[in-house]
């Protein structure tokens, strides 16, 4: 490109603009409307569509401890151990699950969850840990070996 005066190159924008806006127009492919062909309106879209993008991140962090923790509390109930006492039972007994453990667990292994409650039942009763008065020891557990009294 021959440019017969400075005036003109800097008006040439060539190259540079067209990769910027096909950058945006492929964020906004999707999008509908004047918001997926004209640049003005889109690159306010794609900004605004991006915001909510990064939000969305950390909300569907909170929103899967949430549901991990509604799991856990539902396997819980569901064999009759209060969720604290589940919880310092299986730290004494240096059972170091996480929630997304412990809930996969409650939902697709409810044989390993229910032994899991039925251990910290037994090591509760042991503890004398608060609220364990209701509860009945189990038969099936072996705890000789697990707990550091």
């Amino acid at each position: 490109m021959v440019f017969t005066t400075a005036m003109m190159m800097v008006r040439s924008r060539g190259p540079d603009e067209f990769w910027r806006k096909r950058k945006i127009f492929k964020i906004a492919a999707h999008f509908s409307g004047r918001r997926r062909n004209c640049y003005s309106i889109a690159i306010k879209a794609v900004h605004r569509a991006l915001q909510f993008a990064t939000i969305g991140r950390t909300v569907r962090k909170s929103d899967m401890i949430d549901l991990w923790n509604t799991r856990i509390k539902a396997g819980c109930e569901e064999h009759g151990v209060e969720i604290n006492n589940f919880k310092d039972s299986l730290s004494k007994c240096d059972i170091h699950l996480n929630k997304k453990v412990l809930a996969d667990l409650a939902i697709w292994e409810p044989n390993s969850f229910k032994a899991l409650s039925d251990l910290a039942k037994s090591v509760a009763i042991d503890y004398n840990l608060p609220g364990t008065e209701k509860y009945d020891k189990p038969s099936n557990v072996v705890t000789r070996g697990l707990l550091k009294k």
